[in-house]
């Protein structure tokens, strides 16, 4: 796919990304989860189970071609983005919990997404050796470098140069929306000849497989009993996810390689700006215009 200089930079490219979230971290946002156990045991629950199941039931009823499925599968199966914080924030989530999930995923996707990349390469790729192309252990350590190592160091900045983690800040937030739009048009024009294609097969599903994300990621905290800003942010954690690092996964050479396997994160990643916007001013409006208890004054997480 393209230029070597591009394939070899994407591992540093999501660093930044990851370097950002690290910037905005500090080991009392992994100790928060303890301030709202029933929002974060739910969305964990939700984001690390319950959608690749549902993802994975999408892939079979629009009979995704295999790379596709796999792409798919390890969309599912990355993290929430950092993009959902500032979602959440404008809509009225609660952030600090978005901070804290976004956290505690990054560092479950280190195992999950493998598990779930692995188990969909060998169910779909059987014509094209699935084993080969999982992220055996050796590759694991490679999305364990990529994706904690650059968060760690961000918050080692933040707690010993908090005013140079504080200039680096936003310099860092906009590159890393300029890297995740770079990647996506990178995946876009390198498949340009089939992109029509890949568009009517994977678009829909993508488009489906967002909002049942935003929909459960806020239904069924809401179901267990979460106030409305909670779930809230819960939506945006499980419906946002981190594409950035699903298309490093699937085109890094020495990861999946294949820039078929990156078009639904690139697709998704499209789609999940508007979805997301939308999804957002539905459930604001609707918490307007209640008049129950729960809305005035949300109660316990």
């Amino acid at each position: 796919m393209g230029s070597p200089l591009i394939l070899a930079s994407l591992p540093f490219a999501i660093g930044i990304v990851m370097l950002g979230l690290g910037l905005s971290l500090t080991l009392d946002d992994f100790r928060r989860v303890g301030q709202y156990p029933k929002a974060a045991a739910v969305a964990l629950l939700c984001q690390i189970v319950l959608l690749p199941a549902i993802c994975f039931g999408l892939v079979l009823a629009f009979g995704l071609p295999p790379e596709l499925a796999v792409g798919m599968l390890l969309v599912a199966a990355s993290p929430g983005g950092p993009t959902a914080n500032l979602f959440s924030h404008l809509f009225g989530g609660n952030v600090a919990l978005n901070v804290t999930l976004t956290a505690i995923n990054s560092v479950l996707a280190v195992v999950a997404l493998p598990i779930v990349v692995n188990l969909s390469a060998g169910y779909f790729l059987t014509d094209s050796g699935g084993a080969a192309l999982g992220l055996q252990f050796d590759k694991m350590s490679q999305v364990f470098l990529m994706v904690l190592v650059p968060v760690a160091i961000g918050m080692v900045l933040r707690a010993r140069a908090p005013e140079v983690a504080r200039r680096l800040n936003l310099p860092v937030r906009v590159l890393s929306v300029v890297v995740l739009v770079g990647v996506i048009y990178a995946v876009l024009y390198a498949e340009r000849a089939n992109l029509f294609d890949y568009f009517v097969s994977v678009g829909l599903a993508a488009l489906g497989f967002n909002m049942v994300s935003l929909l459960i990621g806020y239904g069924v905290p809401r179901l267990a009993g979460v106030d409305h800003r909670a779930a809230t942010a819960a939506g945006f954690e499980i419906g946002i996810h981190n594409t950035g690092l699903a298309i490093t996964v699937a085109l890094s050479p020495t990861l999946l390689n294949s820039a078929e396997i990156a078009i639904p994160g690139a697709v998704y990643g499209i789609v999940m700006f508007f979805t997301a916007t939308g999804f957002g001013w539905l459930i604001s409006r609707r918490a307007r215009r209640s008049v129950g208890p729960s809305a005035a004054n949300p109660g316990p997480i």
